[in-house]
Parts: C-alpha cells; sequence; structure tokens
C-alpha cells in the first residue's frame, strides 16, 4: 500500500475551514440542531482536526512494520469515527463515558490461543455503541459477542484468499438493466421463494426491490443502488469494484454494517499489539496457522475500504438515515 492513502484524496476538500463550516451547518439543520451556523463555526476546527488526525496515522499506517500497524490503524479508525459524530453531535463527547471503545476482550494468554476464535463482547457505553446507535440507529448491542472469524466471513474482499474456509461467502450481484443479476440458487442458499426474497430484501435494507427469475437467474430491480454502510447483508467489494450479497444468513454479523465490522476487528487486534507482546511477536515469527495472512491481508483491506466507507456516509449517506 503506497505511503500516500489515495482514499484520503477524496477528503481534501475538507481541508478548509470555512467549506468545513458550511458543510456542518448543512449537517446540523438537516439534524434540526439550534444555532446550528454557531455551532458549526465552534466544530469546524475540531472536524478538520480529526480528519487530519486520521490521515497521519493511516499514512504511518502504511509504512510502518506490521508489529504496530494495528495500532496505527485502529487509532486511525477513531480518529475517523469521531470525526462522523461530530457532524450528528455537534456537543461530542457529551460525557467521559463516550470516550471509551465499548468493547472489550478476553485474556489471551491461553495455550492453543487462536485469533480466529478470539471473540469481543460489546458494552454498554463507549465509542461503539455511539456509532452504532448514532450512525446507523443500531441499539441493544449491549452484550453481544462476536467471533473474529464471523466478523471477517463478513468482509467480501477477504474471501478470495487462501487461509479463507472453503465455503463461499458472498455471490456477486452483477450489474444489469435498472438493477442487478445474481444465479437462482441464492434462493436455496436462504431457503426463500423470490416473494419472500424480496420482502426480506426490503426490511434489511430499506429498499424497495422486484425480483423476476428466469432459468438459472434472478434479476433484483431497484430504484437506486444500494447504500455502501447501511445494505447489510448488501455488500461492496471494494478490490472488485462491485457490490455482493452476503450468504452468512445465520451469522450473528449478517446485519452488521461494514464499519462496525471493521471497528471490532481493529479494536481487538489493537489490544493484541499492545498488551500481548509474546503471542504476537512469534505470530510474525513463526507464522503457525492461518491468524498470519487473515491478519495482514486484513490490515491491507481495512486500511483502504475504511476511509471510502466512512467518505461516503459523511459525503453523502448521512443525509438518507
Amino acid at each position: 500500500m503506497p505511503e500516500n492513502n489515495d482514499n484520503f484524496d477524496k477528503y481534501t476538500p475538507f481541508f478548509s475551514a470555512s467549506s468545513s463550516q458550511l458543510f456542518l451547518q448543512k449537517c446540523y439543520k438537516h439534524e434540526k440542531i439550534a444555532e446550528a451556523e454557531i455551532k458549526s463555526y465552534d466544530n469546524c476546527y475540531p472536524f478538520i482536526y480529526h480528519l487530519e488526525h486520521a490521515k497521519t496515522y493511516y499514512n504511518q499506517a502504511a509504512i510502518a512494520p506490521l508489529s504496530i500497524q494495528p495500532i496505527l490503524t485502529f487509532y486511525g479508525f477513531a480518529q475517523l469515527l469521531k470525526a462522523c459524530l461530530l457532524t450528528i453531535d455537534p456537543n461530542y463527547p457529551e460525557s467521559t463515558s463516550m470516550l471509551a471503545h465499548g468493547v472489550t476482550t478476553r485474556k489471551k494468554k491461553k495455550q492453543q490461543y487462536e485469533f480466529l476464535k478470539d471473540e469481543v463482547k460489546t458494552q454498554k457505553n463507549g465509542l461503539f455503541t455511539c456509532i452504532a446507535e448514532k450512525l446507523f440507529h443500531i441499539k441493544h448491542l449491549e452484550g453481544e459477542k462476536f467471533s473474529m472469524g464471523t466478523l471477517i466471513k463478513e468482509i467480501p474482499d477477504m474471501q478470495n484468499f487462501t487461509w479463507s474456509i472453503s465455503k463461499k461467502n458472498f455471490v456477486a450481484l452483477l450489474p444489469s438493466s435498472n438493477g442487478f443479476q445474481l444465479p437462482s440458487a441464492i434462493l436455496d442458499s436462504y431457503q426463500m421463494s423470490s416473494s419472500r426474497m424480496e420482502e426480506f430484501l426490503k426490511a434489511k435494507t430499506n429498499q424497495a426491490y422486484s425480483i423476476s427469475e428466469v432459468p438459472g437467474t434472478l434479476h433484483l430491480k431497484t430504484d437506486g443502488i444500494p447504500i455502501h454502510n447501511a445494505s447489510s447483508p448488501i455488500r461492496y467489494n471494494l478490490a472488485e469494484g462491485q457490490f455482493m450479497l452476503s450468504l452468512n444468513k445465520d451469522s450473528s454479523a449478517f446485519s452488521l454494517p461494514e464499519l462496525l465490522i471493521h471497528y471490532l476487528i481493529s479494536y481487538n487486534l489493537s489490544i493484541i499489539a499492545r498488551y500481548e507482546t509474546e503471542w504476537w511477536a512469534e505470530l510474525m515469527k513463526t507464522m503457525p496457522n492461518d491468524d498470519y495472512p487473515c491478519i495482514v491481508q486484513f490490515l491491507k483491506i481495512s486500511q483502504a475500504k475504511v476511509p471510502f466507507l466512512i467518505f461516503e456516509w459523511i459525503k453523502s449517506e448521512r443525509f438518507h438515515f
């Protein structure tokens, strides 16, 4: 990955106090916040500083040794999320509880520890809860446990690497007139009729789909394109430039927006890199199992994809919620 994260080029217009002030004013008016103009002036520089810090962290992560990449990547991610929250809540953070990470991890010092089997647990307060509720209007995630393997299977960019389980986790949505097409075998995977699939996708994505079936193929018609951050189980594969449908219908992470998935994995990796020095060093030196290639590929993908997804949310998708 190049030293200059190209995904931050899109953020350049925000590195202007006047442009950021006008943008924040638009955001606050959209949220019907009183004194939108005054608060946009108050927050334009903090907004810029969060973006600047994020860019610095990500650029340094791209050239840093693997041993510290998880720490830099997570801190950059957190700065981007704080910039997002400032577009919704001009008073963020209103309490110190909001500054916690919102996630806990298990102690790693166990024999036969494997990263893909490790779990994180969500908490009542903290950054994770804030972004779930304020960015995506998702509540009641407190106390949920997610394994790393379960989360990683919900990132479409990860499915083509050799460490992955042989089971296919996604099917591509191929563009066609007024929508997409995909194999009709998807109905068997979901155990649904085409009409039930229509209802299911509408309920999950808040977008209307009409499905017609010809031998071997389903045609999905829709008035718009899926939303990158809020159309789960439809997710965007940045590496391939196409939307894909998750096949993991029974997964606990099936409905999570991908940004939340990246957050949970990135947080856990940052904790490992900071506090589990012995295991982390041995993994990098001995490469004993699938953990090493999985982590390396995740970091590479996440360093490119998170800035992309957050820009899509900041610039346009935030106004659709």
